[in-house]
């Protein structure tokens, strides 16, 4: 079996990995955006630890970051190329960061692109006050959270957008748990693929997910922006981020999933859907 099938089986029984509904990042916090763009990309490396290939397998820095009186911390990758037999791209992050804002997910931490040591890669913001999904769903006390309708209504929203980035590789080591049971969606440098699994199929379908388990429930507002999505704006945004196949595969990928919502729509019902 195919790695990123066994993942995309994880992704289904674990149990769901549903979360909660609308944008997990508050107002207040996404309208802070591009202050911390801007001090992701020029800030001062004052620390430096790389994560072993166990916390990471691309095996990238944390950084711990410094201007003026603001500390934080912060993920820089520049993985590329094959390793371990999938193709890893550090441009992914900071592209699968670009798309969240276009559709208005609000999931993807601050991702920029960031020279450092000699080298470009992406560098994320560190969201502090969180854990792993994969460590907090064996505790017995959390079970009730990890089972409600809040919590599955944003796998929902992951699915949705997985679908539009091409990731076949979601499971609970890369998906964060904030104290307030909210899920942040990190780990995106094996997303944006391309060819025939990617460009005429999505991995999350009626062939692949129960129809109860599968974008059951969905912010209006985000499906209509995403079937906005203007090709030329998309093209500008992502521009020295994908190449021209794989822009063109997310504009594919796009028609697809609309369709599945559409005809998840026809069969439960709009009001049962989108709302």
């Amino acid at each position: 079996m195919r790695f990123g099938r066994l993942l995309r089986l994880i992704w289904l029984f674990v149990p769901l990995l549903a979360f909660p509904a609308q944008a997990q990042f508050t107002s207040a916090e996404l309208a802070e955006r591009p202050k911390w763009e801007a001090f992701l990309k020029t800030s001062e490396v004052v620390s430096k630890e790389q994560l072993s290939f166990g916390q990471g397998v691309t095996e990238p820095w944390r950084l711990t970051l410094r201007q003026g009186d603001v500390v934080r911390r912060a993920l820089w990758k520049d993985a590329t190329g094959v390793r371990g037999g999938y193709l890893e791209g550090w441009r992914y992050e900071v592209a699968a960061y670009v798309v969240d804002k276009l559709i208005g997910l609000g999931m993807v931490p601050p991702t920029v692109t960031r020279a450092w040591e000699g080298r470009t890669g992406s560098c994320q913001l560190w969201i502090d006050g969180t854990a792993l999904y994969r460590d907090q769903v064996k505790k017995p006390e959390l079970a009730a959270e990890f089972h409600s309708d809040r919590w599955q209504d944003t796998g929902y929203l992951a699915q949705f957008f997985d679908n539009l980035i091409g990731n076949e590789d979601r499971h609970p080591g890369n998906v964060l748990v904030t104290r307030d049971y909210l899920a942040i969606l990190i780990d995106h440098s094996r997303t944006f693929r391309i060819g025939p699994s990617f460009t005429e199929a999505i991995p999350f379908s009626e062939k692949t997910v129960a129809p109860e388990d599968l974008m059951r429930r969905l912010p209006r507002a985000l499906v209509e922006r995403t079937a906005a999505l203007d090709e030329t704006a998309l093209r500008g945004a992502l521009k020295g981020l994908l190449s021209e196949a794989e822009i063109r595969a997310v504009l594919a990928r796009r028609e697809l999933l609309l369709r599945e919502v559409r005809r998840i729509v026809e069969r439960f019902g709009e009001a049962n859907v989108l709302y």
